[in-house]
């Protein structure tokens, strides 16, 4: 599709700057763009490209003063990087505006489905399923029996949603993560093998959560695994059966957390973090990448760092005195060489 500037300057409140009719078909970074791209001038140290790009429409910032001549259409807005993505936002949903049943596919004739609703080829819905309004359901995606997914939730291709698990509005899963797997429970028995302990909870999402792919979410082994309200999870990341993660947490990828423990909300952890079971992280904690937690941690807004983690401070000094070491070695060699030579004389 095609639209003017004069039609991105209405739908982003900006004023045009140049030819209010030329068009563009296609976004770009500012230093990659053609002619009929739209980019954006955001940061002052990509401004040389404005002088050189080709892009028919650049989005600036409403007090941006040019100090070379262009070519392209200005755009100006009060905040050139959130109108850009204001932008990226329509064309995303401009891109996944898919509706309709697709065949084949299979669904329950005791599920139901709300209006608009998306089901692509080979997706399965299983029975008493509940999909809300504008939904979308990407081919290969399964959603087992008595699961109910609220309004404007999209399941990409080759997700999995176990039975009884719950899902809110504006819900976002990407491909391969599997929501609702058992838990890891056995029973370790006298001959030294292990007995399965059966999981009958389930995975509760609720609103405005998005998952990245291949992510693994267990279902509780009674009562509910639940995230909460805004959390964001990358790929590749294992949440165990009871854990609850607190609304607006961010975690990175390859991270896991152990069993029924309790992540408050706004906490931020980084990639390949591990976390012990059944204990609590404190509202607003933040784990640098890599680190190990092994214990609850009660005070607010503190980062964290290292395996087994300490305060980010501490983790930091210890680094200093580790890399100090060789020097360190070299000093006490020397000494004790000293001394050797003082006692043999």
């Amino acid at each position: 599709m095609q639209f003017t500037a004069q039609q991105i300057g209405i739908l982003l409140n900006g004023i045009v700057d140049g030819d209010p009719d030329v068009t563009v078909d296609q976004l770009a970074k500012i230093e990659e763009a053609t002619p009929g791209s739209l980019s954006f001038l955001a940061n002052k140290k990509y401004e040389q490209y404005l002088y050189q790009t080709k892009a028919s429409i650049v989005i600036v910032g409403e007090d941006f003063v040019p100090t070379a001549p262009y070519t392209s259409t200005l755009i100006r807005v009060k905040d050139a990087y959130s109108a850009f993505s204001i932008l990226l936002d329509q064309y995303n949903t401009l891109k996944r505006d898919k509706s309709g049943i697709e065949e084949p596919s299979f669904i329950h004739p005791t599920a139901t489905l709300g209006q608009n609703v998306y089901v692509g080829a080979f997706a399965y819905i299983g029975a008493n399923a509940v999909i809300g309004d504008n939904s979308k359901i990407y081919p290969q995606v399964y959603i087992g029996d008595n699961v109910e997914v609220g309004e404007n939730s999209t399941f990409f291709p080759g997700v999995k949603i176990y039975y009884d698990c719950k899902i809110g509005n504006n819900v976002i899963i990407h491909s391969s993560t599997v929501i609702g797997s058992d838990g890891f429970g056995f029973a370790p028995q006298a001959d030294g093998t292990y007995t399965k302990v059966s999981q009958i909870g389930n995975v509760i999402i609720e609103d405005s959560v998005e998952i990245g792919s291949n992510t693994s979410i267990d279902r509780a082994t009674m009562g509910s695994t639940i995230i909460r309200k805004g959390v964001k999870l990358d790929n590749l990341i294992q949440l165990a059966h009871n854990v609850d993660i607190g609304a607006n947490t961010v975690i990175a990828s390859q991270t896991g957390v152990s069993g029924s423990t309790k992540i408050a909300e706004n906490c931020v952890i980084g990639g390949q973090v591990g976390i012990v079971g059944h204990i609590t992280l404190a509202r607003g904690t933040q784990i640098q990448a890599k680190s190990g937690i092994s214990r609850s941690i009660e005070e607010e807004g503190k980062k964290w760092a290292g395996a087994p983690a300490t305060t980010y401070n501490q983790h930091m000094r210890a680094q200093v005195v580790l890399n100090r070491l060789p020097d360190l070695e070299r000093r006490i060699e020397e000494l004790e060489l000293k001394l050797r030579q003082k006692n043999t004389e």
